[in-house]
């Protein structure tokens, strides 16, 4: 049995064709955060049979099962990535769409002391910053 097939079976999902071969491309792409329609794209460039709408639905089957992460960048700009193992923030370019993830000790404690002062116990958070990538600032000038 396949590593997906059992990444499916896990997430109690039933293992079908299109399920794989979308796992597979999450799994082995160089970009690690993917729209619905790159996802699409990557099938097409892999000659299989599936259509935008399955794609669509079968990521929207694996967030619910917890295999994958969406974001939702401004602009409508929503990405799917693999369930994290562990906790990060985004960085997103306003200009060419770019997501770089980092992690930073100090933005977390700071987190945590607001959410004391307050009262709060911190349960889940996000972060996305945005701006302009270097790439697209050399670009520019």
């Amino acid at each position: 049995m396949t590593t997906e097939n059992q990444e499916l079976r896990k997430a109690g999902l039933k293992v079908t064709l299109p399920r794989v071969k979308i796992l597979q491309i999450l799994e082995s792409s160089d970009t690690k955060h993917l729209s619905a329609e790159d996802v699409y794209k990557a099938l097409i460039e892999a000659e299989e049979d599936v259509g935008l709408a399955t794609v669509y639905r079968v990521l929207t089957q694996f967030e619910a099962a917890g295999l994958v992460s969406r974001h939702h960048f401004e602009g409508g700009h929503s990405v799917f990535e693999l369930m994290p193992d562990d906790h990060h923030d985004h960085i997103v370019c306003d200009s060419c769409g770019k997501v770089e993830e980092f992690f930073d000790e100090t933005i977390e404690h700071q987190q945590e002391k607001i959410a004391d002062k307050y009262g709060y116990k911190i349960t889940d958070h996000s972060m996305y910053l945005y701006g302009i990538c270097k790439d697209c600032q050399l670009e520019a000038s």
